[in-house]
């Protein structure tokens, strides 16, 4: 039995970009070319990274671990919950990192780690988990929306996204669909342990 199974959840991609290296802001593309390392052109890319503030808890800073942060994909119905929640009119990719915006998936920042999104023409892409928000999408909304900087990591928690890495290569396209796979196991359950 595959470990892997099919949803009927399909998302079009709406938007795409990369984060060029010494930037915070992502350049909108209509297309991204994938490598094993992740897109091209994308600050992020690579198959190690090192370790920062988000597995501190694990790692010492600086200590080189396996990159599954290559990209960031956000839910473009998460996007304008979050602007709502901001007061402003709408909350741009660019300004908080965004490799790929899809339409189409419910409660997207929660999708199981370990589920693909993958294209017709094979392009696949893992997720690693929830993408909580940090505090530096602020500063470059402030510049824009006075007073409103502030108000992005407590908007966005929850609606955040996902990190991913790339699982299969290939080019992924504006317009596009992407089908979601999801792990076949239960749901795990600290009852049933120990600790």
């Amino acid at each position: 039995m595959p470990a892997l199974k099919p949803t009927g959840y399909r998302a079009e991609i709406v938007w795409l970009g990369v984060v060029p290296e010494g930037q915070m802001e992502s350049v909108a593309r209509t297309e991204l070319e994938l490598d094993f390392d992740g897109p091209l052109g994308e600050a992020h890319r690579g198959r190690t990274r090192p370790a920062c503030s988000r597995v501190s808890a694990q790692f010492a800073k600086g200590t080189i671990i396996a990159n599954t942060r290559q990209m960031t994909l956000l839910s473009a119905e998460e996007m304008a919950e979050t602007a709502f929640a901001m007061r402003i009119p709408e909350l741009r990719p660019e300004w908080v990192g965004a490799s790929v915006v899809l339409r189409g998936l419910p409660d997207f920042s929660h999708i199981p780690p370990s589920s693909r999104l993958q294209s017709e023409e094979g392009v696949a892409l893992v997720v690693d988990m929830e993408n909580r928000p940090c505090v530096l999408p602020g500063t470059i909304i402030e510049a824009v929306h006075p007073e409103k900087g502030k108000a992005y990591k407590p908007a966005a928690t929850g609606r955040r996204g996902v990190t991913a890495w790339v699982q299969r290569p290939g080019r992924l396209a504006l317009g596009q669909s992407l089908q979601l796979w999801v792990p076949d196991q239960r749901a795990w359950s600290k009852l049933q342990h120990d600790w």
